[in-house]
């Protein structure tokens, strides 16, 4: 399943995507049993049973559709068209940090060491650092060029959204803790990053987390060790590669995150981004106007165009 937070009108509302429509899943939940004040918060920590009734709405929804009553959907606001609604970040504002993956892509690890005489190691262990919560914003929305910096970069990433909580997970059961994946863009002031000697100021200004434009399940994606992610800026590809380049794969950085730390469900695990960052591209950095797409396969593409501050 794609599923999605959407706008219409002033109401946030908890979707999914059937057949290239907007199924609103708390009108379609009416008489389950399982709620029709949901976000997508609340839906994973229904676990099973919120996925379970969300699959089974999507399928009687794709039923009607070929049944030819979609218009009789649209009509009860069962159904929107995907341009009729304003697609927001799957979570809006996740309960804590966003955990990120820093130089987790070797190629991005050697381009990091460029300015040096020697070649950057690569990391021994997953390096773990967070973006505020406040930084996330939608898949569509602008990013603001803050006034307190003159280097934003940009970083194409998979993200992980836990759905069921755990400890001390063993590799072999990380994907059973996983409800889904989405498209992430880790918007970094660079010279904020390194003006602080750490990566967390320079991460967590407004809007550096675009996010979206779906949660999709497991079962849809496949193998998430090998898709396809790639980042453009104003058409131009910046960064291209697949997620099988990853240096510490999804297993091995969610069960060491895990190791005396509790993963709650919603938590956001940024999984690092490829080589082609501004700071090391021909192209540069980042300026007002800029339009820039970040795309993961099978999962969709954010559309960000940045501007100056008001």
């Amino acid at each position: 399943m794609k599923l999605l937070t959407y706008k219409t009108g002033m109401d946030v509302r908890l979707g999914a995507i059937v057949k290239g429509s907007v199924l609103d899943l708390n009108v379609a939940f009416k008489g389950s049993g399982i709620g029709t004040d949901l976000d997508m918060l609340s839906l994973l920590q229904l676990g099973e049973k919120g996925l379970k009734g969300a699959g089974e709405a999507v399928d009687n929804a794709a039923q009607l559709i070929d049944e030819g009553e979609d218009g009789a959907l649209r009509a009860k606001g069962v159904l929107h068209g995907v341009d009729d609604v304003e697609i927001k970040a799957p979570i809006l504002r996740p309960r804590k940090n966003i955990v990120c993956l820093g130089l987790n892509y070797a190629e991005h690890v050697r381009e990091g060491g460029h300015d040096s005489d020697q070649e950057r190691p690569l990391p021994q262990v997953p390096i773990y650092f967070t973006k505020a919560p406040t930084t996330v914003t939608g898949p569509f929305d602008d990013v603001v060029y803050p006034r307190a910096t003159e280097k934003l970069d940009y970083e194409v990433e998979l993200a992980i959204v836990i759905g069921r909580e755990g400890k001390y997970i063993p590799k072999d059961e990380v994907y059973g803790h996983v409800a889904g994946y989405t498209v992430f863009n880790d918007i970094t002031a660079r010279d904020l990053q390194r003006l602080h000697a750490q990566w967390f100021k320079g991460k967590s200004l407004d809007t550096f987390a675009p996010m979206g434009p779906y949660l999709v399940t497991p079962d849809e994606v496949g193998d998430p060790q090998d898709l396809d992610i790639w980042l453009k800026v104003n058409d131009e590809v910046r960064q291209s590669s697949n997620t099988s380049n990853m240096i510490f794969d999804i297993k091995t950085l969610v069960s060491t995150l895990s190791e005396g730390m509790t993963l709650e469900v919603g938590d956001v695990i940024a999984t690092g981004t490829p080589s082609g960052v501004g700071s090391s591209h021909p192209s540069g950095f980042l300026k007002v106007g800029d339009v820039v797409e970040t795309g993961v396969e099978k999962i969709g593409v954010l559309r960000n165009r940045v501007v100056k501050e008001k």
